[in-house]
């Protein structure tokens, strides 16, 4: 179950206020050839931002360039397929 077809967006400010506030859902962060981190949220906007001003240091340190997202009501099942599917860096158990 990959992400739905879609451009993705510029991991900028710019890029990620273009979202509407409060929507539900899954998002991708990555860069070229390589799925950095996948999460779930309620507020993709807000997350995002919080991602993109440095508040998960797995992330960043990967230099992330895109990202893209899904709305679902069953953000849970589709965060744990996403991840299985792309095996994301920063989604991988430390240790």
């Amino acid at each position: 179950m990959p992400f739905p077809q879609q451009d993705p967006r510029l991991f900028t400010r710019e890029g990620i206020e273009w979202l509407a506030p409060s929507q539900r859902g899954c998002y991708g962060i990555f860069r070229a050839g390589l799925w950095i981190y996948v999460g779930k949220t309620d507020d993709l906007r807000r997350r995002l931002l919080e991602h993109l001003w440095g508040d998960n240091p797995r992330i960043t340190i990967e230099l992330p360039t895109h990202f893209v997202t899904m709305l679902t009501a069953n953000d849970v099942l589709a965060e744990k397929q996403l991840i299985r599917e792309l095996d994301p860096v920063a989604n991988r158990q430390v240790g």
